[in-house]
């Protein structure tokens, strides 16, 4: 079993790196000991150079068979199989030929103990290397066995620690990758729910505020309607009618805002150009914040009349509400007072929009509701 098969335990980039050692390792090893045997059949004496080309056509098969395996990814055995027979085959062939020494056995040898450590787990690249190097001293002596073993031990170590290297600094990528994504998460799932939190205080201002303060405005409340109101607020309040489904459908705009307009006390003219579908969520935005401004009028500004105007102007869908009143200073408004901020403002803004309020004392106050359509 090769390392790949640890891989499915890591991140993406480890994963990557690991197939990529696996699939180059063979044609790195074919293209390298392709090469080398090309240079020693050269060096070799007329005499010996058809045993050279015997043993140069064994490695080319060898070489093609690398390549299959690492360019298809299959059979990774087989070019193990291969990779070992070959340097033994040299070993032996050029040994059996009468060849004169030279460095083309040794450095089939190595080329192919250094890809190994790319392709295989120490337990099998170290003993299938020890196998290799026993060979090629047993058969063409050890009389360099003092200078070929060190050289051998370095090269392997120098490339099983390079490989580790890498492996390690993928591995590191990965664990970067995922404490970003873990980050990214925990962000956006605190802004959700600081959204909800904002929504859920705009509906608590719209619904339950509002009931309590037409109860203290007006002594003879009728208790059944009190009690109408705190169950529809309630309801709302609880998700069990009048708050979002969790669905984005489309709807008309402008008949959300009629039904608005139809329900409030004061007369509202309202001035629309064409019709405009937007999704629910904005919709249901444009709906409470219009409801809210009506109520303000009703409370504050001293007139039963108002305008609500709907328009597109440069991709943008605009809502605008305005009213005679007697207008405040917005500067003065106390930030405990949620209701320009929070059901309207914020509201607006949670949706990818954005609202204004515009007044001075004396001069009534218009409110404007703008959202990004195109």
């Amino acid at each position: 079993m090769t390392v790949m098969a640890t891989s499915v335990r890591y991140g993406t980039v480890e994963t990557a790196f690991l197939a990529s050692a696996r699939r180059l390792a063979g044609p790195v090893r074919g293209v390298g000991v392709a090469l080398i045997s090309g240079f020693g059949l050269l060096m070799l004496p007329g005499r010996a150079l058809p045993v050279g080309l015997a043993v140069f056509g064994l490695v080319l098969v060898g070489s093609a068979v690398d390549c299959w395996v690492g360019f298809s990814g299959r059979a990774a055995p087989l070019a193990l199989t291969f990779a070992a027979a070959r340097v033994v085959a040299v070993c032996v062939m050029l040994d059996w030929g009468g060849v004169p020494p030279n460095p083309w056995a040794l450095n089939v040898l190595t080329t192919t103990a250094i890809t190994l450590q790319w392709e295989w787990p120490a337990r099998i690249a170290v003993p299938v290397t020890a196998g290799l190097l026993a060979v090629d001293l047993a058969v063409l002596g050890t009389g360099d066995a003092g200078s070929l073993v060190p050289r051998l031990v370095v090269e392997c170590v120098l490339a099983r620690l390079g490989f580790l290297l890498l492996l390690r600094s993928s591995r590191r990528t990965d664990e970067v990758r995922e404490h970003r994504s873990a980050l990214a998460r925990a962000e956006a799932l605190a802004r959700a729910r600081h959204q909800r939190q904002r929504e859920y205080l705009a509906l608590l201002h719209d619904t339950a505020s509002s009931t309590f303060l037409q109860i203290a405005m007006r002594a003879d409340s009728d208790p059944a309607q009190v009690a109408r109101y705190a169950r529809h607020d309630l309801a709302i309040l609880t998700g069990v009618a009048g708050a979002p489904d969790g669905t984005d459908s489309s709807v008309e705009l402008a008949a959300s805002l009629q039904a608005v307009v139809s329900r409030s006390r004061l007369s509202v003219e309202l001035v629309q150009q064409g019709d405009w579908l937007v999704p629910a969520s904005v919709a249901l935005a444009l709906v409470r914040a219009v409801r809210e401004g009506l109520a303000n009028v009703e409370r504050h500004a001293q007139v039963d009349t108002a305008t609500l105007a709907v328009r597109t102007e440069q991709d943008l869908v605009m809502v605008t509400l305005r009213d005679a009143g007697v207008g405040f200073d917005p500067d003065e408004v106390p930030r405990s007072c949620r209701g320009i901020r929070g059901s309207v403002v914020e509201r607006m803004r949670a949706t990818g929009g954005d609202a204004a309020v515009v007044s001075a004392p004396g001069r009534g106050t218009c409110v404007r509701l703008v959202w990004p359509g195109g």
